[in-house]
């Protein structure tokens, strides 16, 4: 009998998540409730884009993050957006 090499194919998807600090170059669109929450409780807010940090700065005084500025957009055209920036 004559033994055959077997061959193992392995599949692995990596993800490569970089945090390389443009989040908190943006003021960012968060739910109005979340804004006073954190700022009675001192607790954390996720932002539509995905970034949770806890609001300690004037947003005015910085550009609205580009992808919450789009996912607001789709928000409003479809009749929502109880949403500030924050």
């Amino acid at each position: 009998m004559i033994s055959r090499p077997t061959t193992i194919t392995e599949e692995r998807t990596e993800i490569a998540i970089t945090d390389d600090g443009d989040h908190d170059r943006y003021a960012h669109y968060v739910r109005k409730e979340d804004i006073v929450r954190a700022n009675v409780e001192g607790v954390p807010v996720v932002a539509l884009c995905g970034k949770k940090w806890i609001p300690n700065r004037d947003p005015s005084r910085y550009p609205v993050c580009p992808t919450c500025q789009e996912i607001m957009g789709v928000i409003r055209a479809a009749g929502g957006g109880d949403q500030s920036a924050g």
